[in-house]
């Protein structure tokens, strides 16, 4: 049986162990939502990882947690308060319900190695996800998830899924895209 643990992302070898030299999904760097469209296609590849590396390095709050799977890094989660990221508030699909409303987080990508897959690893992740962010003072933790009729494949699901979040105690508030509802935990 495997042994499954969660840390808050603060080892850049281990988040780039995780997304590889390519980092993760098309070279993203888990900074597509933490910019607009004009600065994220503005920004190459190594800039997108730099900006990363340097999240990380700034350390408190970490912008993300890292699964490990018997001790090898094999997943990711990002999480961080909703203001941290631009395009949440710019989308149709994820604008705030309420734009005043304070200490709200967001979940906003899932990232799980070929090799950590099949053990529970998403799951974990969002469970560590909800106990970083309240301890980190968040009041309300919402996610986006993908709800589409048909299967998706993997690099798809990046956004999680509805019953991924709804197996960690969140709730449907809102569903602004037939395929995208928001799900919100409150802490």
């Amino acid at each position: 049986m495997s042994t499954v643990e969660i840390h808050p992302a603060t080892s850049w070898d281990d988040v780039v162990q995780v997304f590889g030299p390519n980092g993760a999904q098309g070279g993203c760097w888990c900074m597509w939502f933490r910019a607009t469209n004009n600065e994220f296609r503005s920004w190459p590849k190594e800039e997108r990882r730099d900006r990363l590396r340097d999240l990380i390095e700034s350390g408190d709050p970490a912008p993300g947690l890292v699964g490990y799977l018997d001790d090898t890094p094999a997943g990711w989660v990002a999480v961080a308060p909703r203001e941290d990221y631009p395009r949440l508030a710019r989308s149709a699909v994820t604008k705030p319900l309420d734009l005043s409303e304070p200490g709200v987080w967001s979940v906003t990508c899932f990232y799980v190695t070929r090799a950590g897959r099949g053990h529970g690893l998403p799951a974990a992740l969002l469970a560590a996800a909800v106990d970083y962010a309240r301890t980190a003072g968040a009041r309300a933790l919402e996610g986006y998830p993908a709800d589409a009729a048909r299967k998706l494949q993997a690099g798809e699901l990046y956004h999680g899924w509805p019953s991924l979040f709804t197996g960690a105690g969140f709730t449907e508030v809102a569903r602004p895209s037939p395929a995208r509802p928001v799900m919100r935990r409150t802490l």
